[in-house]
């Protein structure tokens, strides 16, 4: 019987010995010297008009920082992926998705916010289209829509080309076939599809 005892009972020294030398590595981990130092960095850019300077982790996100730093909550937090546009924002005269940059990347940079675009009583003419032409339902993703549908036609007027330009010799058409292509990567779970095509037809002057 001394035996088996003295059996179990190395046997659970064994184990115990185990588990701590399993341990010891994630200690190791955890200490002082070995935690992740968050590095933080001064940016400095012109948002919707107005010069602002922010003191940010390195890995925030242009979104996030005009979002939880500078309280612009119109731009819309979708996906997060860079899949569905809510986030669209314009940046020197481009317009990306704000989820997918960072915000240090952007030193000097002019963005424009959909609370740059306009306000009520003074909404900027692609604004008023969608409201008369009830380009949204349930506005989450409205304000992407409406800053990317702004670049489009500047970019069209620029004779930058897309997947579906024909004609190369001459400028280029705001065609419907064109904006729905440009405009792909901004997108409305409601549907609101052929509302939007037409605010931004008539902003073109062309018919939808």
């Amino acid at each position: 019987m001394s035996n088996l005892s003295d059996f179990e009972l190395s046997r659970r020294g064994m184990m115990v010995g185990t588990a701590i030398a399993t341990t010891l590595p994630s200690l190791a981990d955890a200490s002082p010297a070995s935690v992740a130092v968050v590095h933080s960095a001064r940016v400095a850019f012109e948002v919707n008009g107005q010069p602002q300077q922010l003191e940010l982790d390195t890995r925030t996100t242009l979104l996030d920082a005009l979002r939880e730093h500078l309280h612009l909550t119109g731009t819309k937090k979708g996906c997060d992926h860079g899949q569905c546009g809510a986030c669209t924002v314009i940046v020197d005269g481009r317009r990306i998705n704000s989820c997918l940059t960072l915000a240090v990347m952007h030193e000097g940079a002019k963005v424009t916010t959909i609370e740059g675009l306009g306000a009520p009583g003074h909404l900027h003419p692609m604004q008023a289209a969608f409201v008369k032409h009830d380009g949204y339902q349930c506005g989450y993703c409205t304000p992407g829509q409406i800053c990317s549908a702004v670049a489009v036609l500047d970019e069209i007027r620029a004779g930058i080309p897309s997947h579906v330009t024909g004609d190369l010799t001459g400028p280029i058409k705001p065609t419907n076939m064109e904006m729905r292509e440009r405009m792909s990567g901004n997108i409305c779970r409601c549907g609101a599809y052929s509302n939007i095509a037409e605010a931004m037809a008539e902003v073109a002057g062309e018919k939808a």
